[in-house]
């Protein structure tokens, strides 16, 4: 069986990202940054040959995913298995205030506690295999061809460790930049890294219209 490439992008910036405030399931659009990430990052695919963009169902993924089908001209279908991860009664608080109300909920937050559940939310095991799952899935459609994926910060942390092998609780390392471009690769073993948090095509500070 032919690998499936994959793209996957994290959707521009929002007001929220700007705050460090927890977004999870809510539905917060780009902001004004965030729109001209998005486009940059269409613009930096327009070559590709994209067969097929899949995007969470939340509007700030949804938004970035539509800059890119608009260049590429590929179809695009919202999975909400690409969610972000949910933090159930903690979302739209930021981690400054989880440190001060809830500092053993923010301790658990920090040591990345990988069966640690916010009420009403999804712990780290279970954002896991929701995305190995949804990617599995998806994936197996396209042997030998191109897909993006647009989603979020938790799924982008979630694939690099299915790449690398790194354990859910292993200290990041690596950069989950908003509209940096990724690549890896798929096949039924699993996946593989091919080159992580590309953002020379958000190195032009010239704003156009879109700002």
């Amino acid at each position: 069986m032919q690998a499936t490439r994959i793209i996957a992008i994290r959707h521009g910036e929002t007001a929220w990202n700007a705050t460090a405030r927890l977004q999870g399931h809510q539905d917060i659009p780009l902001n004004e940054l965030g729109l001209w990430q998005a486009a940059q990052a269409a613009q930096a695919l327009a070559d590709e040959p994209v067969a097929q963009i899949y995007s969470s169902d939340l509007q700030r993924a949804f938004q970035t995913a539509q800059a890119v089908a608009n260049v590429t001209g590929a179809p695009l279908a919202a999975e909400p298995g690409l969610r972000e991860r949910s933090f159930g009664i903690y979302e739209g608080r930021t981690f400054a205030e989880l440190e001060a109300e809830l500092p053993e909920v923010a301790l658990r937050w920090r040591q990345r506690e990988p069966g640690f559940t916010p009420d009403g939310g999804e712990s780290l095991i279970m954002l896991r295999d929701r995305v190995r799952a949804t990617v599995e899935r998806l994936a197996a459609r396209h042997a030998g061809e191109l897909i993006v994926l647009t989603a979020h910060g938790g799924v982008l942390d979630t694939l690099y460790r299915l790449a690398t092998g790194q354990e859910l609780q292993a200290p990041r390392t690596f950069a989950l930049g908003n509209a940096a471009i990724n690549r890896l690769l798929w096949t039924p073993q699993g996946l593989g890294l091919v080159g992580w948090a590309d953002t020379s095509h958000l190195e032009n500070t010239a704003r156009d219209e879109i700002c």
